[in-house]
């Protein structure tokens, strides 16, 4: 059962990791810092795209519109790391 809980906590430790990439790449290029019409940069891009917003667009449509500040990833970020507190300190010593 441990390597149960390691491996779920790893995974959700993998996604926390692709959310802040996420959120950097979308501040570097919404400032101009990389070029957008590099290939690479496009697929990299477009892969965190798609690896974070199924999970961050249920976030989104509940938030009020706050501008241009999008805070949809700290929310999901506090939810991760929930589960994992949950996770390790509620069920792990239940099922231990």
């Amino acid at each position: 059962m441990l390597a149960l809980f390691q491996t779920i906590d790893l995974a959700l430790n993998l996604y926390t990791w692709l959310l802040i990439a996420s959120a950097i790449f979308s501040w570097l290029y919404a400032f101009n810092v990389i070029n957008s019409s590099n290939r690479f940069v496009s697929s990299i891009g477009s892969f965190l795209y798609n690896v974070t917003e199924p999970a961050l667009r249920p976030i989104r449509r509940i938030l009020p519109d706050l501008g241009g500040i999008d805070i949809s990833p700290i929310i999901l970020l506090l939810i991760i790391f929930f589960l994992r507190s949950f996770m390790w300190n509620t069920l792990f010593p239940m099922v231990a």
